[in-house]
């Protein structure tokens, strides 16, 4: 945990309750252990895993190898064991009498020179990226994120990971490409991994893990819920960009319904964890088992879950079980181990299987994956997943994806996966981003309230000069597939909102010789002017938001739309945030439409909208927004061109 997620953990507990979405409160902690695990050499030791056996409770420590877990009031008095692990060392445990209510244990680990020389070796070094090293391993080749803990790669090395290439979207002209047409993404994995490469790694992120609609949507926005009978409200803003004054900015915000989690349909989920030896380091396997107990935490006793595990083979470790029967679920996380390769595939089909032998007619069937996305055996070509997750989704299990760690982490493949499977991504970097998925958004996780959620927009060409779509890239589609029911698209579940912008210039400011090469077009200039004459009433309207959307249990799309009229005023709150977030992406990327953007102005705009932040989201972000502003390359970028 870094000391901005340590500040989050006190906004959360400051008030004495914690509010879960159910509506329940948790009573603040009343045992607080803490304390520093260093190597015996006298460095602090960061990523660290301690864990209070009997209380199920884990952590990682800080890069200054401090720790915080907190226990309930019912354990007091009792005489636990305490153990620290780290890869690379020798574990150590230590025995503590809970009679007190803040408890100070420190631990100092030895090198484990066995355990290093025992590593499954797969990826770089095999193509002698690293031959000039002298490897103190018997086998020839490490994942990255070995290496990087044993000490052989440098501290901010994301060499190994794979990200899909994003071409980022351009200004277009409504007179010739009047429509733009996408599908609605609620995946925010990109936000919580940029946030990992820039606090763990002190370096800019590769541009193409940067998905600016994902660093948007990561945020809960205050729209006002549906009232009626659409499982959705649909909002709109139009106001200056910051980054260009001339310019628009338009936000199209939808807010779904929100689902008491003790009136949700009945779960029957099964847990599909990656076991293999890429997932041992601290902030993979140990950490996957930490969220997943909140998830249990969670569960009634209408849920019922099973775990699939894969590694050498696929393997089921607990047949579907009610949530009824936690201390059974919990007893078969803390039992699984890393080791062996990846079948990913192979664990896949067992998982679906299991989930189509339990299957709910009126409830939420889902497959649940956690991995590093590295599937090296069994099911490998990325036509037969998507194949076999379209199957399944049409059968009505969806599939959500988590991602893990870092080193060997296959972004492209996990997103792909949720995207066919009608489910989202996440990327699980500390305990509290696990919070944040399964408990402050367990219904937006886990309950879908529309499905194939497609977006298409339409400018008024006697007002908009050109228009571009900020993120989405990987989403778009053609004009013809809005009304194809047979395209696949996004989702929303429960209680989440999504926000999607456009950046407008308008016919009045347009500056840019951009169209000035291309022909009039007669036909289409000539509706248009019929379109939006004065008589008719429609020359005051900037553009028309037509959506489609299909009930989570139907196959025919349902239409909504909502005209936004060219009225501009000054951002709200909510809008300021999003403009902050926007441009911070923009930044990240280097965009050639940043315009006036800067890391200053990203604080600015920031520190000005941050309002009601219950858990302290925002907060984290201008946090970070500092961070990214404090890294030596920005730093001399920012000075060269202040000279």
């Amino acid at each position: 945990m870094h000391i901005a997620q340590h500040a989050r953990v006190l906004l959360a507990v400051s008030g004495l309750l914690i509010v879960a979405p159910s509506g329940r409160t948790e009573q603040a902690a009343d045992i607080v252990i803490t304390g520093h695990i260093r190597a015996e050499s006298g460095g602090p030791l960061s990523g660290a895993n301690v864990t209070v056996v009997a209380a199920q409770r884990s952590v990682g420590t800080d890069e200054k190898g401090f720790y915080r877990i907190e226990l309930p009031a019912r354990h007091r008095g009792e005489t636990v064991l305490v153990r620290a692990r780290m890869f690379g060392y020798v574990p150590m445990v230590r025995s503590l009498t809970l009679d007190r209510d803040s408890i100070a244990v420190d631990f100092a680990l030895k090198q484990d020179v066995n355990r290093l020389s025992q590593l499954v070796v797969t990826g770089d070094v095999a193509s002698g990226l690293y031959s000039g090293k002298s490897l103190p391993f018997t086998v020839a080749t490490v994942t990255t994120e070995d290496m990087r803990l044993a000490g052989l790669l440098p501290q901010d090395a994301v060499t190994g990971e794979s990200y899909a290439r994003v071409r980022e979207n351009g200004f277009r002209s409504p007179r010739i490409d009047p429509l733009s047409t996408f599908g609605v993404d609620v995946d925010r994995a990109s936000y919580s991994n940029v946030r990992r490469i820039i606090t763990e790694h002190q370096q800019r992120p590769p541009v193409d893990a940067v998905r600016i609609e994902e660093l948007i949507n990561y945020f809960p926005y205050e729209y006002e819920a549906p009232t009626g009978a659409h499982p959705f409200a649909v909002h709109t803003e139009v106001a200056t960009a910051p980054w260009a004054p001339e310019h628009l900015l338009v936000r199209i915000g939808l807010q779904a319904r929100t689902v008491a989690m003790e009136n949700a349909p009945a779960s029957n989920l099964v847990f599909l964890i990656d076991v293999s030896g890429s997932m041992s380091s601290p902030d993979k396997l140990p950490l996957l088992k930490e969220a997943f107990r909140m998830l249990v935490r969670q569960m009634r006793e209408q849920d019922r879950v099973a775990i699939v595990v894969y590694a050498g083979s696929a393997g089921l470790v607990l047949p579907s079980t009610s949530g009824a029967n936690k201390d059974r679920i919990l007893a078969a996380l803390d039992r699984l181990e890393a080791g062996g390769s990846t079948a990913g595939g192979q664990g896949i089909q067992l998982a679906y299987d299991v989930a189509r032998r339990h299957f709910l007619d009126d409830g939420n069937n889902r497959v649940i994956l956690a991995t590093d996305g590295d599937f090296n055996v069994g099911v490998t070509d990325n036509t037969e997943l998507e194949r076999m997750i379209e199957t399944r989704r049409r059968e009505g299990t969806f599939l959500t994806v988590l991602g893990f760690g870092g080193g060997n982490l296959q972004d492209d493949r996990m997103e792909m996966l949720a995207d066919k499977g009608n489910g989202n991504y996440a990327y699980i970097d500390t305990p509290l981003e696990a919070r944040k998925v399964f408990v402050h958004e367990l219904g937006g996780t886990l309950v879908t309230v529309a499905k194939d959620v497609k977006l298409q927009v339409e400018f008024n060409p006697a007002l908009v000069a050109e228009y571009r779509l900020i993120g989405y890239e990987n989403r778009a589609l053609a004009a013809k597939d809005f009304k194809d029911d047979a395209k696949d698209a996004g989702d929303i579940g429960a209680g989440h909102s999504v926000t999607a912008l456009y950046e407008v210039i308008p016919v009045a400011r347009r500056g840019s010789p951009r169209w000035e090469g291309v022909d009039s077009l007669r036909y289409q200039r000539a509706s248009s002017r019929r379109a939006v004459g004065s008589e008719d009433g429609l020359a005051n309207e900037l553009m028309l938001v037509r959506l489609r959307y299909k009930a989570p249990d139907r196959e025919v799309s349902v239409p909504l739309e909502v005209v936004v009229q060219n009225r501009v005023t000054n951002a709200s709150r909510e809008f300021q945030f999003a403009q902050a977030v926007a441009a911070f992406g923009m930044l990240l990327r280097d965009s050639e439409f940043k315009g006036q953007a800067t890391p200053e102005m990203v604080n600015r705009l920031a520190e000005g909208a941050i309002g009601r932040d219950p858990w302290g989201y925002r907060a984290e972000f201008v946090e970070l927004v500092r961070k990214y502003r404090a890294l030596p390359e920005v730093r001399s970028a920012r000075v060269m061109d202040h000279d």
